[in-house]
């Protein structure tokens, strides 16, 4: 039985889909009144262009079910079984279209909610990619990764909390509290949802340094297959001091950077950046 895997764009694998044969349907983004296709026809940047012009965050929306019928058509039209991976149901209607395309196809189409979103999400897909090279069935890949969701680590620290105050998810009180005073918040995900956690006060460097320590000390046990460090256009000092300080602290086989895509972005800003992995 042939297995093929996609996903949608919020799951900012960058290279690895490619690698892996991950095919991805996008979302789009909406700056004013017109609409791109994530990781096709815009770019961070432009996000953040678009936000310093006119003061607001962009408008995203899910594929449409069509959408994802087309895709999923085109593989069990050869022959494969297909196993889709949403962003998380609480953050996106994406999950419903699918699962509502996936239900044309006679059992061929297997939807899964990993309750995550950016890498988090795709750390799932890269473990359904591992499954499969192991032979595995697309029944016991879906039972597998299922069972994973609540030990995947999705959180993230963002530089500022313009975005998030946009967004409508903290106060303009703690907006300016926070960026007066050098906090940064721990956002992560929660059965789903984003929620708040930690606070780390200082450069983003002390915070990272922080939040990492943090992580290993709450997940002494951890998949050691791989890590992925994920930021919104993070300055590429920060990035290298987060890669040091995860080779220093943990002993994955392989950290991988990713750029959130425009959907990601959109909502956490610039310097955003987050060390994703599964937990044991």
């Amino acid at each position: 039985m042939q297995i093929q895997l996609t996903t949608d764009s919020t799951c900012d694998l960058g290279v690895s889909a490619k690698l892996r044969n991950i095919d991805i349907v996008p979302l789009s983004v909406i700056l004013g009144t017109d609409s791109f296709r994530d990781g096709v026809e815009i770019t961070p940047q432009e996000i953040f262009d678009f936000v310093e012009q006119t003061g607001i965050l962009p408008k995203t929306s899910a594929p449409a079910t069509v959408d994802y019928e087309e895709m999923f058509s085109k593989y069990v039209g050869e022959g494969k079984t297909v196993i889709h991976f949403n962003i998380s149901a609480k953050a996106s209607s994406s999950y419903d279209h699918a699962k509502e395309a996936a239900s044309a196809f006679g059992g061929k189409v297997f939807v899964v909610d990993t309750k995550a979103l950016s890498s988090g999400q795709g750390l799932l897909v890269m473990k359904a990619a591992d499954l499969i090279e192991e032979g595995k069935s697309a029944e016991e890949i879906v039972e597998i990764v299922n069972e994973l969701r609540p030990k995947v680590n999705t959180s993230f620290i963002p530089d500022r909390l313009d975005y998030l105050y946009k967004g409508g998810r903290c106060s303009r009180m703690q907006m300016y509290g926070a960026n007066i005073l050098k906090i940064h918040p721990l956002i992560q995900m929660d059965d789903g949802q984003l929620v708040p956690g930690n606070k780390y006060r200082g450069s983003m460097e002390k915070c990272i340094s922080g939040y990492v320590d943090d992580l290993a000390e709450k997940y002494p046990k951890y998949d050691k297959r791989r890590c992925f460090i994920t930021h919104s256009s993070a300055y590429p000092e920060l990035v290298e001091f987060a890669k040091k300080k995860v080779a220093e602290t943990f002993a994955f086989d392989e950290v991988l950077e990713t750029v959130a895509g425009s959907v990601i972005t959109g909502h956490c800003g610039k310097n955003t950046l987050g060390v994703l992995f599964i937990a044991e």
